[in-house]
């Protein structure tokens, strides 16, 4: 009974990758998930940034015009920040000469009836713009 067995063959060893495709998996995972909480985080914190063109809009819409010269200043300073499209740029450039009359002088007189129906022509073209 010595004999051995010659049909049988010995077990064979069978490679077991299963860990790293357990590891793999959780590293894609983890990845994405930190993808998708920077993106969350991202968009609430835009949501939460103060849009400042709108704060520059509101000024310059409330503009008191019973001071002529710093009005005019205001409209100027103003208006150079919140115009960044061609057609606020093309309106704003025609009002400009028009408040230098009440600019650069110790006294001014009150602003014209032009040069507020220019000033209200901006407003409404920036208003439909933001």
């Amino acid at each position: 009974m010595n004999d051995e067995i010659r049909d049988i063959k010995p077990l064979l060893e069978i490679p077991d990758n299963s860990y790293e495709l357990l590891i793999g998996g959780l590293s894609v995972a983890l990845i994405f998930a930190l993808i998708a909480v920077v993106l969350l985080v991202q968009k609430v914190w835009s949501n939460k940034k103060i849009d400042m063109q709108k704060i520059y809009f509101e000024e310059f819409k409330n503009i008191e015009w019973s001071d002529s010269k710093k009005a005019a200043y205001e409209v100027t300073y103003l208006g150079r920040l919140l115009c960044v499209e061609p057609r606020t740029k093309e309106i704003y450039s025609q009002l400009v000469p028009m408040l230098d009359a009440y600019k650069y002088k110790k006294n001014v007189p009150t602003v014209d009836s032009d040069t507020l129906r220019q000033y209200n022509l901006l407003v409404h073209v920036l208003d439909e713009a933001i």
